[in-house]
């Protein structure tokens, strides 16, 4: 029982009703019967209890950048914000306890400061590590894995409102599949990662052609610990990206390059450009061809969190699919074949990343070496037609959607390109049998 009374905050039904939640984007909305924001595990377990009791369901919400309705709820909506922070930093074991509402951007920082840092993490920090987690957030890596996988332990509250500790040796079965759960398994409570020493990279940006990187991509992933490249839609242009350790010393990038390329380039005039094109389709590919000429080559050295994210103002919805690390060439052409000879206008450009094969059961690489194609459209612009049409493509190489964006797959399709599928039902069956924590979506990709 908690020791004080959960606060209960926006989303509690009022003289003019509930109010509603909307995600990042913007793109999905929800109206909870309430909201609370537990200042203890014992708070939450509470508010889970008394959800039961109530037959309300209960889903947890961290800031809200995923773009499917994975977190939404008519139910009881949980914001973990105040359960935030950095528990336990243990250096003999390397590795680092944080409460589950804890924001990247801060837990990186943290790390920083104690000279300890993850060994991969994806391009933004924004989300909490509960929801990036659960998501299967990923960045690049040849060697190095998702966010997931660098995760050693983790607690969570189950529907019956008990707190259950997980590791590889505590509760091993939950844990190999919690690490990322939707959030159908349970609210997590604190996550531990593993961490290491604080190292540098050194970051060479380099504009290519589209030619020749895709007839490059294996000599480049085999070369570099991270690489990634974007292709900008109605142009031949790339803006490739090669991350790797190096001795140092830090070497950032100057501040007027950096304004200029991250502020200005990447998030001023993009956005005025975005919009512009909104406004004036036509003009899109003029204005893609100006704009993937407008980043130049550039090398940088600095600790990880600084070379492996940045800001992200220009808001947008996105696709992204999981394919065979040895298919992606070929289907990406396959895309940019749909786009030149369609009528569609497409102002954001096209990522590609990679990652290892995986043991987790429900990681877009769980069993397979993998890479990844991302396509986004302007928040507000009709993305439909675009993401449809990719996503023909990527089904067609048995493609897995990222958890966590657009997509319109089902329980049956996942059933046939996740191996272990059946099992995480079956746990899920077994921690959740009356779907305390499930919602439309989880009933849609999950099953009933």
């Amino acid at each position: 029982m908690a020791d004080t009374p959960t606060r209960t905050t926006a989303g509690t039904a009022g003289k003019n009703g509930p109010a509603a939640w909307r995600n990042w984007a913007g793109n999905v909305t929800a109206t909870p019967a309430r909201t609370v924001a537990p200042r203890s595990v014992g708070e939450l377990q509470e508010a889970v209890r008394r959800a039961a009791e109530q037959g309300l369901r209960v889903k947890a919400v961290g800031t809200g950048h995923s773009f499917t309705a994975a977190a939404a709820t008519d139910g009881v909506l949980v914001r973990p914000q105040a359960l935030s922070g950095i528990r336990e930093i243990d250096r003999a074991a390397g590795t680092v306890t944080v409460a589950a509402g804890t924001v990247l951007k801060d837990l990186n920082r943290a790390l920083a400061a104690d000279g300890l840092s993850l060994t991969n993490m994806g391009d933004i920090m924004e989300q909490t590590v509960a929801g990036a987690t659960s998501t299967g957030t990923h960045g690049t890596g040849r060697d190095s894995a998702s966010l997931s996988t660098q995760i050693r332990g983790l607690e969570l509250v189950t529907a019956d409102g008990g707190l259950l500790k997980c590791s590889g040796k505590e509760n091993p079965e939950v844990f190999a599949a919690a690490r990322i759960g939707i959030g159908a398994l349970g609210i997590v409570t604190s996550l531990t990662f593993a961490v290491e020493p604080v190292f540098f990279l050194t970051a060479r940006e380099e504009p290519m052609g589209f030619d020749r990187v895709t007839a490059e991509f294996d000599q480049h992933f085999a070369e570099n610990e991270h690489f990634e490249f974007y292709w900008f839609p109605h142009t031949g242009n790339c803006n490739t990206k090669r991350n790797n350790r190096s001795q140092g010393p830090a070497a950032p990038p100057g501040a007027v390059s950096a304004w200029i390329e991250d502020e200005l380039l990447s998030n001023g005039v993009f956005q005025a450009v975005n919009s512009l094109g909104r406004a004036v389709p036509a003009a899109i590919p003029s204005i893609a061809r100006v704009a993937s000429r407008a980043l130049s080559a550039r090398t940088y050295t600095d600790i990880p969190y600084k070379v492996f994210t940045s800001p992200r103002r220009v808001r947008f919805v996105e696709m992204e699919y999981a394919l065979p690390r040895e298919r992606v060439v070929e289907a990406l052409r396959e895309l940019k074949a749909v786009v030149d000879r369609s009528g569609m206008r497409i102002s954001f450009p096209v990522e590609v990343r990679t990652a290892p094969a995986d043991d987790i059961a429900l990681s877009t690489a769980s069993g397979r070496e993998t890479a990844y194609i991302a396509v986004h459209m302007y928040r507000g612009t009709p993305y439909q037609a675009y993401f449809t049409a990719a996503e023909r493509i990527f089904t067609e190489y048995g493609g897995r959607p990222h958890w966590g964006k657009v997509h319109t797959r089902d329980a049956e399709y996942f059933e046939r390109v996740y191996p272990r599928f059946g099992e995480f039902t079956a746990l899920r069956d077994r921690l959740d049998p009356d779907r305390l924590f499930g919602n439309d979506y989880l009933r849609r990709v999950l099953g009933g």
